[in-house]
């Protein structure tokens, strides 16, 4: 799974690691789209209006989805 992030014009893929989800608990089966609103809410913070977008905690840019392979 990658995350697309868009950070000054470009988007870029960022490969999940295994590390990156260490410490949250997943209880049941997920599928890869379940897995990344998941993803999406440990590693976002909403922007409200007028920007409407989620941004990433670590401030790499914002958060735009996953591609799941």
């Amino acid at each position: 799974m990658e995350l697309i992030i868009y950070n000054d014009g470009t988007y870029s893929l960022v490969e999940v690691t295994k590390q990156m989800i260490d410490h949250i608990k997943i209880l049941a089966d997920v599928d890869c789209f379940s897995l990344c609103d998941i993803i999406r809410l440990e590693f976002t913070e909403y922007l409200d209006y007028p920007i409407n977008l989620h941004q990433m905690k670590d401030g790499s840019g914002y958060f735009y989805g996953c591609i799941c392979r």
